[in-house]
This record gives structure tokens, sequence and C-alpha cells, in this order.
């Protein structure tokens, strides 16, 4: 129980930490992306997940990409238990109605999950797909976030789709097997190349404004010393005192 809370931290409160740190996303929008990836886990922000449907379609069923397209976090306020399933159709994770959030730890996903890749964790033999499920509560917060190897690109090398990197391009189409109640469905979406608009970094930028800025004050300064600034309320009298000191 121990090592499965574990495991389910490090998915749902390690790597949501970067993307936590500029503010919580909004449950409600279903398309939103992270601004942050989890760049620790090989995350790219050329590569952009949208979710496109969600069925059932079910009030209080809500989900959404994180970290571009990193992974997934539904949000269950639809008074049913939701489940979702593994790659090998397995049960993977389920919400229940009062928020409770529990992982089956036979499920092979549980382990491919933690790594970006997938490809580099060791599954133990008591995560059979084929066996019942072993449900174990690890939140209950009412949703959760995964990590899901369908939804992003797996591979270090560009995928042979993008032909031109500067062009947006659609990869692949994507789902993942849910089942709200009794009711079977799936969360559909779609894994997009986007070309990098500028590659600059944020401190260039930064530094540009400071320093329109400190042009604009120059001007404003300089004309202004150039028409002897705003007239004061002694103005009246300036040309009598100029009159008298050059005669004196």
């Amino acid at each position: 129980m121990n090592r499965l809370k574990a495991i389910a931290t490090t998915c749902a409160v390690v790597l949501a930490a970067p993307a936590a740190a500029l503010g919580a996303p909004n449950p409600f929008l279903r398309e939103q992306a992270s601004p942050i990836p989890a760049a620790d886990q090989g995350s790219n922000a050329n590569y952009r997940s949208f979710v496109t449907r969600v069925t059932p379609s079910v009030p209080g069923l809500q989900v959404q990409v994180l970290a571009f397209a990193d992974r997934l976090q539904l949000f269950n306020h639809t008074g049913r238990t939701v489940t979702i399933y593994g790659y090998q159709n397995e049960p993977y994770a389920r919400l229940l109605p009062n928020g409770t959030v529990q992982l089956n730890e036979r499920s092979p996903a549980l382990y491919l999950n933690t790594s970006f890749y997938g490809n580099d964790v060791s599954v133990p033999a008591s995560a059979n797909p084929s066996s019942p499920p072993q449900w174990a509560t690890v939140f209950k917060t009412g949703n959760f976030q995964w990590h899901d190897h369908r939804i992003h690109w797996a591979s270090p090398q560009a995928p042979p789709q993008v032909k031109n990197t500067s062009r947006r391009t659609l990869i692949f189409d994507w789902t993942v097997p849910i089942s709200v109640g009794s009711q079977r469905g799936a969360i559909s979406g779609q894994l997009y190349w986007q070309p990098s608009t500028s590659t600059a970094s944020p401190l260039a930028y930064i530094v540009l404004a400071v320093i329109l800025v400190a042009a604009i004050v120059l001007v404003v300064v300089v004309r202004r010393r150039r028409t002897g600034g705003p007239p004061g309320p002694d103005a009246a009298d300036a040309p009598q005192r100029s009159a008298a000191e050059e005669v004196w």
C-alpha cells in the first residue's frame, strides 16, 4: 500500500508541480494545456494533445490535457463511478461518486505510467491484466491526473508525419477507454506537431521591454528640456526679469 501511494503521489503531485506553480488549470476547459511541460519527463512544447470528445456525454465529467501532451486530468462529479482502462483494456483507475480515487495494483499501466516513454520500467509479475482488480485508495479529491502513453509521441525522434517542422501537423488520433457506471465510452483526442513561434527566451523579451521603456522616457526628458519645460506660476514675469538682467 505504501509503495502504491508513493507511485500515485509521484504521478499526480510531482509531475504536476511545474504546472501548479503558474496556477491551477480550469477544470471546465477540456482542451486547456498547461504552459509548462514536465521537462524532467521529456515533454516537448512542439507536441500538443487536445481532447476532442468525451463519451458518454454526462454532466459533471470533465477531462483536460496537462503540460502540452504529458498527462490527462479527469474530474468526476457525475454521481457515478468512472473507470479508466489501461493499455490492455484492464481497469487501471476509478473515481467513486464520493470522490475516492482508487488504483488497481494489478494493472501494468500503474507502473508503465511512471516513465515518460515506459521503456525503462520493470513491471512486476503481480501486475497481471487478466487478474481481478485489486483496488487501493490513494486520494479522496474527486479528480485524478495520470501520464498516459496513448496521448503523446513515444520516441525522442521526430514522427514521420512531420515533413515540415514549420507547419502544424496532425500526428495521430488517440483514445483512452473509460466507463461511467455501466456505460462504456472513451476520451478521444488528437496529437499535433506545433511549430515553435520563436527561439527567443523570455529573458530576451524582458530586456527588450526595459530598453523600449527607457527609450520612451529619454525622448520625453529631451523634449521637455528643449521646450523649457511646462510654464510655471512666474512665467508672466519672465520677460521683465530677463530684460532687467540684460540692462544691468
